[in-house]
């Protein structure tokens, strides 16, 4: 139990490039609980999208851990890599790039489909990662 949580992560590169990877989060035992940390946040915002929807590619912004409660969410990178998340699962989307260098769709960042016969429902909480 006294395991960190580890979360799936989109975030760049050196060369700006998104990338999958995880955020390790240590836990302590608080009486019967293993708890992280407080991690900030700034906002959160709860999302519906249509089965069949799909967005471009574009960067995060800002640092935002996505939580799974219905549908199912396809993320796919660049360079055809992708992870499906189902209900239950939680990701943080972090991609961006420096001020200096341009978004390119066709070079940066990652794009999200819905996908199955079940619309989604997430929670999107802004992080001060």
């Amino acid at each position: 139990m006294n395991q960190p949580f580890i979360i799936p992560t989109i975030t760049t590169n050196e060369n700006g490039i998104s990338i999958f990877s995880t955020i390790d989060f240590s836990v302590e035992q608080r009486g019967g609980l293993f708890l992280t940390e407080q991690i900030g946040s700034k906002n959160f915002r709860i999302r519906k999208s249509d089965v069949g929807y799909t967005t471009d590619f574009h960067l995060a912004g800002d640092a935002t851990f996505i939580i799974i409660q219905k549908g199912s969410l396809k993320i796919e990178l660049q360079n055809g890599d992708f992870k499906i998340f189902n209900p239950g699962d939680c990701f943080i989307a972090k991609d961006n790039l420096p001020e200096d260098i341009p978004f390119d769709k066709a070079i940066h960042g990652h794009k999200a489909s819905v996908i199955g016969n079940e619309s989604l429902q997430a929670i999107h909480i802004k992080l001060n990662l």
